[in-house]
């Protein structure tokens, strides 16, 4: 019998990755579902060989899943999490935890009090060119780091926002082309280079309708090591084949860019014997870009390598790589991004 039980709560497109991860973790057996939808949540159920529930109490007292995992759409994380907290399981909670930081921080204390584990989804943190970037980071590889980018040049069509009536809402996706596609991106550059002293943006929504969010996005970074950044996030950006994600470090002894989770550039002046290795099995572009034109447009592996770190602290063999509070950085910044929006590009401080 497997180690771990875990439960699902909601039934989308994204549980479908949840789903297909915990099938492939030796140490899992996923056990239960839950979704509003009764016949949903049974033909997921019957999909994934776990017992469906359209009752959130029921599926938290019944079934004897150890870890939920949070599918909900952004704005309606706490409520579930709170509910999983007071009933003693561990949360797995999907990117954002939730859509501001005062929410997330309560559910950080939901768990606190109820001493159950609070981890988030940011899953490119797992991807083995991530683990050589933010190392070489750590190292001083790149000397004194001077500019820094993340890009997230993808495409939604009118019809994905028209899909689900929380697409595109302020109250339950929190925002748009930042917070809803561009998050994991933005983490990964907080991940790698420390925080951030202050900003200004600007947003607009220029080729969609009827959402209250934007989908084009381009902020100015300071960040407390002195490197200048820049943040640029859209899903107006059609591609036939879709644009890579992508981060640059810059500074006056290297450059890498990595794309999705391959690099384009990994070049350093003083070269290392790792270096060979490195060129050898993570240059050039991902076979695809991962999630740029289509959400369902990427695997499991990420997600599968999240919960199984998850898996691993709580056997006392790792360190939580995607804290609570690692999970509040992302959120922080682009609610701070859409303020300076809001301000006119005024310059802000990150509290």
């Amino acid at each position: 019998m497997s180690k771990w039980k875990f439960g699902i709560i909601g039934c989308g497109n994204v549980a479908h990755i949840h789903a297909q991860a915990i099938h492939a973790i030796e140490d899992a057996e996923l056990v239960a579902v839950y979704g509003r939808d009764k016949d949903k949540a049974k033909a997921f159920a019957y999909k994934y060989s776990c017992a469906p529930f359209h009752n959130l109490n029921k599926m938290l007292v019944q079934s004897d899943a150890q870890i939920v995992t949070i599918t909900t759409p952004s704005g309606a994380h706490l409520e579930p999490c709170a509910l999983a907290a007071k009933a003693g399981k561990h949360i797995i909670c999907e990117k954002p935890v939730e859509i501001n930081k005062g929410r997330i921080q309560t559910i950080i204390k939901e768990c606190e009090e109820n001493k159950v584990l609070l981890s988030g989804i940011y899953n490119r943190r797992f991807f083995p060119a991530v683990t050589f970037l933010k190392a070489a980071v750590d190292k001083n590889r790149f000397g004194k780091i001077s500019l820094v980018e993340a890009q997230i040049k993808w495409y939604r069509s009118q019809e994905y926002y028209d899909s689900g009536a929380w697409r595109g809402t302020k109250n339950l996706d929190g925002g748009g082309a930042l917070m809803n596609q561009g998050i994991h991106t933005i983490d990964l550059l907080l991940y790698v280079m420390g925080p951030v002293r202050r900003l200004t943006a600007s947003i607009a929504t220029l080729t969609h309708e009827r959402i209250e969010v934007e989908d084009t996005a381009v902020a100015l970074l300071e960040f407390e090591n002195g490197a200048r950044g820049v943040i640029q996030g859209s899903t107006s950006c059609w591609s036939s084949t879709g644009h890579p994600a992508e981060i640059h470090i810059c500074g006056d002894k290297g450059s890498v860019f990595l794309s999705d989770d391959h690099f384009r550039v990994w070049d350093f002046k003083d070269t290392l014997e790792i270096d060979a290795k490195i060129k050898e099995n993570f240059m050039g572009l991902a076979q695809k870009a991962m999630g740029a034109n289509d959400p369902m447009a990427m695997n499991f592996a990420g997600h599968k390598m999240n919960f199984e770190n998850v898996i691993a602290y709580l056997d006392g063999k790792e360190e939580l790589i995607v804290t609570g509070e690692e999970s509040i950085k992302a959120v922080n910044i682009i609610n701070t991004i859409y303020e300076s929006a809001a301000r006119n590009g005024e310059w802000l401080s990150i509290s």
